[in-house]
């Protein structure tokens, strides 16, 4: 039986487009940047909160030979965080009703101090941000510590995610796990699941 929900945002419930954004500096799908973007020592740095957000734009640059000014791309950077999308509140207040929520999302601090004022975040019981933890997906510490920290086993325990990668890293760390794409996914998920 299930006792805890977590969302992932970027992807889930947020409209994200670093990938589609990157990509277009780059010249790759936005399917070809995410391995490279999940593996990216300057990405896992600053989503962990460990270099500064100069530090990021100088390190992204070099690492992905972008033809832009570190000042530049930061500045991009900043708008890749679009907003919820429509009915992502709504989701989670009426999972909120059903069962015990929380979110598990990397996030570096420039966007999540932006999103940490949104009402859709005030919705979980739980937040669990890769720059306040150190932590990131889809390494097993961060499930675990979700885990370890609500007091929950994690095969009761539902992760939804956008990310093939995070999913799987998810399922082998107990957790049960969905590939969702939006608020739409999700919802079918929840569905499926007998949550909703």
């Amino acid at each position: 039986m299930l006792e805890l929900v977590l969302f992932d945002l970027s992807g889930v419930l947020v409209d994200f487009r670093g990938a589609q954004a990157l990509g277009r500096l780059i010249g790759l799908t936005e399917e070809q940047v995410w391995p490279r973007w999940l593996e990216s020592p300057w990405m896992r740095r600053f989503d962990a909160g460990a270099c500064s957000e100069a530090e990021f734009a100088h390190g992204v640059v070099e690492e992905w030979a972008l033809q832009v000014t570190p000042f530049d791309f930061l500045q991009s950077f900043r708008g890749w965080m679009v907003g919820p999308y429509p009915g992502a509140e709504a989701l989670v207040r009426r999972t909120a009703g059903q069962i015990s929520t929380g979110c598990l999302s990397n996030m570096n601090p420039l966007h999540w101090r932006e999103l940490a004022g949104w009402p859709l975040t005030a919705q979980f019981e739980h937040r669990f941000i890769s720059c306040e933890l150190g932590l990131v997906k889809p390494d097993r510490e961060i499930y675990e510590h979700a885990t370890a920290a609500v007091g929950v086993n994690p095969e009761r325990v539902l992760f939804l995610d956008d990310n093939l990668v995070n999913v799987q890293a998810a399922r082998d760390s107990g957790l049960q796990a969905d590939h969702v794409s939006g608020v739409a996914g999700a919802e079918r998920a929840l569905a499926a699941r007998g949550v909703l």
